[in-house]
């Protein structure tokens, strides 16, 4: 059962979502060629952060750290195995802020929430069925959430096309006649059909050109200034990250190893995983990228299988690989007193870009 409760005095920075100490594990069952039974994916491990109302949290790292993961957990697209996931509701009439574990709700519960909690999906071509057309697609929350009538249906749809540069008239086509920049508006427009706080933004513009990224992240950015919306924003492109994110979260492997305000992040960067990914990113500058010295990481990943004990980073760190701290514990996500974390037993100021 969810713990909700009443508060009288919100504040300033009162966070929109509060995740403490998630996790979430996949169970693989025996296969056909494998003997090997009931092994466990550790996907998502302690995880832990606040999203700030009306302030957007960038998660960043390689491919298969966790970050989606998360993002479906807060939601319950994706099942926690465990921790705690609060969501604070701040009601417009008399100022007061209700919270659910959204971890713990029940689906009863859960339903009285959905509709301040959405997602724009990575892929704008998969996320919409090809035979409805846009209209139906956008409007399809409001037939299951609301009683509004057909005719205020169809007036709310065109108003959410209007509102991402969309024509009225688009209402009628089918997703394949437009192009990844429109279906992607498209989907903002869907999320923001029952007026939520909160976003899930997962990669919205890693299948989309760089011209038409900024388009994205631009009406992103509009929306959120103009409708007051807190997003969470899943990337591995720091370029993006770096324009739209008031703050960073790093993950590797399931856990959180650095995170902290964006530009004191990408200045000032601690974590030997977060240089890492920093060296990997161009600038537009030539003559600061020529004078700049790419990182490169040694050896794969360990697998989220069965994860090295110690510093999870260890196996592809300089430093690590020599000390037998880092093997033998694991580094705590430490705060250097300026609200700035670092999971690292030897933390080292690097400018990287």
């Amino acid at each position: 059962m969810a713990v909700t409760s009443q508060s009288t005095s919100p504040s300033g920075n009162d966070p929109v979502i509060s995740v403490r100490h998630l996790a979430k594990e996949f169970h693989l069952g025996a296969s056909l060629f494998s003997k090997k039974r009931d092994q466990v994916v550790s996907a998502v491990a302690d995880v832990s952060f606040d999203v700030q109302r009306g302030r957007t949290l960038g998660i960043v790292g390689e491919s298969g750290c966790g970050k989606s993961t998360t993002a479906r957990c807060i939601l319950r697209l994706v099942e926690p195995t465990s921790g705690e996931i609060y969501y604070r509701k701040l009601s417009s009439a008399d100022q007061t802020i209700e919270e659910i574990d959204l971890a713990q709700a029940s689906e009863s519960e859960l339903r009285r929430f959905r509709s301040d909690l959405q997602i724009v999906f990575q892929d704008p071509v998969a996320s919409f069925n090809p035979r409805m057309t846009v209209g139906a697609s956008v409007s399809e929350p409001l037939v299951v959430n609301t009683d509004l009538t057909r005719d205020e249906r169809e007036g709310r749809t065109q108003e959410l096309l209007e509102l991402v540069g969309l024509e009225s008239g688009h209402s009628q086509r089918y997703p394949h006649e437009f192009s990844g920049g429109q279906r992607q508006r498209i989907g903002v427009a869907r999320a923001l059909a029952l007026n939520p706080s909160f976003i899930v933004c997962d990669e919205p513009v890693s299948a989309l050109d760089v011209s038409i990224q900024a388009q994205v992240l631009n009406l992103l950015s509009e929306l959120q200034e103009e409708l007051a919306l807190t997003y969470l924003f899943i990337s591995h492109d720091l370029a993006v990250v770096r324009q739209i994110c008031d703050e960073v979260a790093v993950m590797y492997l399931g856990k959180i190893v650095e995170q902290g305000r964006a530009e004191k992040l990408f200045s000032e960067p601690t974590h030997p995983y977060t240089h890492a990914l920093l060296s990997a990113a161009p600038v537009a500058n030539p003559n600061k990228q020529r004078k700049r010295r790419r990182i490169l990481l040694e050896g794969d990943a360990p697998s989220p299988i069965n994860p090295p004990p110690g510093c999870r980073f260890r196996s592809r760190c300089e430093i690590g690989r020599s000390q037998d701290l880092c093997r033998d514990v694991e580094p705590p996500l430490t705060d250097d007193g300026e609200g700035h974390l670092v999971a690292c037993h030897f933390p080292e100021v690097k400018s990287v870009i």
